[in-house]
């Protein structure tokens, strides 16, 4: 796999694609059958009395819809150095760490070297089509991407991040290559342990290879707005060590120190040239086509729990378009991206019948699971609806939720495309009232308005649902850019509380059946803590997410967001 860069062929693969998905129920059947046969040893195959067999109906009557805390068992005996085989038929030798960002802690989920394979291929597949739209020559990605460490498990396991798994793959860097997407930062920096200062090294290499910049990506959104907030912060540093050749003595890790140093040399014309730039630009507007001015486009997840930075991130890109990439989890890929040109609002994933055998959970319109609801199978699904989805990987998860919930838009060929809504268990909910992530995030939009005409903005935002007394309220927090009036923050808490438009949460608002909404305002870098929080728990930032909704058990979140609240805001929308 992936031994010459020359074997990638762009209109082989979307000629493959387009076969694939013309016959997506025969590629589910041969998918699901190879998963099954590669794993017919599995003991837990076997302790089902799947006996070898590898057809659909067998399948589903055999295994049932399990959840993570239904395997985590036989996963704990795994980390623990059972190798026998027990989800796969051959033993799994590494474990990913989900992000952890909803739940307070990560979960471990097997690795394989398949799906190495099906990562490669989703990469290829959106990069053909991407490419179409936006071509690249062979130039450089500015990649804000990091490595987190990989540890041994007690049983000697190889675990890590999903996205640290990849990247530490020999087989990676050949892949970009390919993909002529390959990062201008050296591997030190990218796998640096230091996220600070590998941060600001990837700033820096961006700007020297600045003409050569054609794309500007991470893994979400959330990590590409950070690192241009950073560099508002520390962009005359940068240009001080372009122009002497001598990088800040801030970068204190010998291997990037050692790796920049062959890249550093003294530029006074370019530090000149971009400090030109900066000081050039109307609060940062267009900061990315200024600094690199054969960007095609900026690159990463934007969808789902990353729509709330597109508006930063749009300020900060000015003309350069902003392209969402793929549909993925630690468990495993969904879909891909094949209409690049769609704004990150609208945009769809086009699911690869070939990558995994998926089914889907039937919701009901008011987004409760239907009574004993059975799933379909993925060319069944209707458009319009929406659904929860269940995944088989060639990893060892069987028919396993995902925790997702979808709407199919509509069909390439004879595969769904679906829109990520939100995850299945993040709901803001006191008694009959169900809030979503969205609602929230419409909410908040709608709030921040308030706060633009002080020239303030919204930098990031979490909820918590308070039950610590009858009735229970929603408080949600908030950190913003400066320092807005006592009067505007309280109309911010009350468009707030006047946003959720639920029936059962303005009918019980109206009756006292919950308490009035709360706004508390957070000192300046408290979601950096947050980060900090999840980086000390092993997470990588290149995963991070920010928990839009914290419950009880994300207890040291909690912690931190009530221990920095500065101001706090009572609704008086329903007095």
């Amino acid at each position: 796999m992936l031994e010459k860069v020359e074997e990638f062929n762009m209109d082989k693969v979307v000629e493959e694609f387009e076969a694939v998905t013309k016959d997506a129920e025969r590629v589910q059947r041969e998918t699901l059958k190879r998963i099954l046969k590669d794993n017919a040893s599995a003991e837990y195959l076997l302790d089902l009395g799947l006996n070898g067999r590898t057809d659909p109906e067998s399948f589903k009557a055999c295994v049932p819809v399990v959840t993570h805390k239904d395997l985590e068992p036989y996963i704990n005996r795994m980390i623990g150095g059972d190798y026998s085989s027990i989800l796969t038929g051959k033993p799994i030798t590494n474990m990913s760490l989900s992000s952890g960002t909803t739940h307070g802690k990560p979960k471990y989920v097997p690795w394989n070297d398949e799906l190495f394979v099906t990562t490669v291929q989703i990469y290829q597949t959106s990069f053909s089509f991407r490419n179409r739209e936006f071509p690249i020559k062979n130039g450089k990605a500015l990649s804000f991407i990091y490595s987190s460490k990989q540890f041994k498990t007690e049983g000697g396991l190889a675990a890590g991040t999903a996205t640290t798994n990849l990247f530490r793959d020999k087989r990676y860097k050949q892949a970009m290559a390919a993909l002529q997407s390959q990062s201008c930062s050296p591997e030190e920096v990218i796998f640096g342990s230091d996220f600070h200062q590998s941060l600001y090294c990837h700033l820096l290499c961006g700007l020297i290879f600045r003409d050569q910049v054609q794309l500007v990506s991470s893994t979400f959104a959330h990590s590409i707005v950070h690192a241009f907030r950073t560099f508002e912060q520390v962009w005359e540093e940068l240009c001080h060590d372009i122009k002497k050749g001598v990088l800040t003595s801030r970068i204190k890790v010998p291997s990037i120190r050692t790796a920049m140093s062959k890249i550093l040399k003294p530029d006074p014309e370019l530090a000149n040239l971009i400090y030109k730039k900066c000081t050039g630009l109307s609060n940062w507007y267009g900061l990315i086509q200024e600094l690199f001015p054969n960007a095609k486009y900026v690159y990463g997840i934007m969808t789902g729990s990353m729509e709330p930075y597109l508006k930063k991130l749009r300020h900060y890109a000015g003309e350069v378009p902003l392209v969402t990439s793929d549909y993925g989890s630690s468990e495993g890929w969904v879909g891909t991206n094949v209409s690049p040109k769609v704004p990150p609002e609208l945009a769809t994933y086009t699911v690869l019948p070939q990558i995994g055998y998926f089914e889907f959970i039937p919701l009901t319109k008011n987004n409760y699971i239907c009574v004993d609801p059975k799933p379909v199978g993925l060319t069944e699904v209707k458009v319009g609806e929406e659904y929860e989805i269940i995944m088989t990987t060639p990893a060892g998860l069987y028919r396993y939720r995902l925790g997702d919930v979808v709407k199919v838009t509509g069909f390439h060929n004879s595969t769904p495309k679906l829109k990520f809504i939100r995850r299945s268990g993040l709901m803001l909910t006191v008694n009959i009232d169900k809030n979503t992530e969205k609602d929230l995030q419409l909410a908040v939009e709608a709030a921040s308005n308030v706060l633009a005409e002080e020239k303030f903005e919204v930098v990031d935002y979490t909820s918590h649902v308070d039950l610590s007394k009858e009735p229970g309220h929603y408080v949600i927090f908030w950190e913003i850019s400066g320092e807005a009036s006592e009067e505007v923050l309280g109309e911010c808490c009350n468009c707030l509380d006047k946003s959720f438009i639920d029936a059962g949460y303005t009918s019980s608002r109206k009756v006292n059946g919950i308490e009035a909404l709360e706004l508390r305002i957070v000192r300046r870098g408290t979601f950096q803590k947050i980060l900090e929080h999840f980086l000390g728990l092993g997470g990588a930032v290149s995963q991070f997410k920010t928990p839009r909704c914290v419950d009880t058990n994300n207890s040291k979140v909690l912690q931190i967001l009530k221990e920095n609240v500065v101001k706090n805001y009572v609704s008086t929308a329903f007095n």
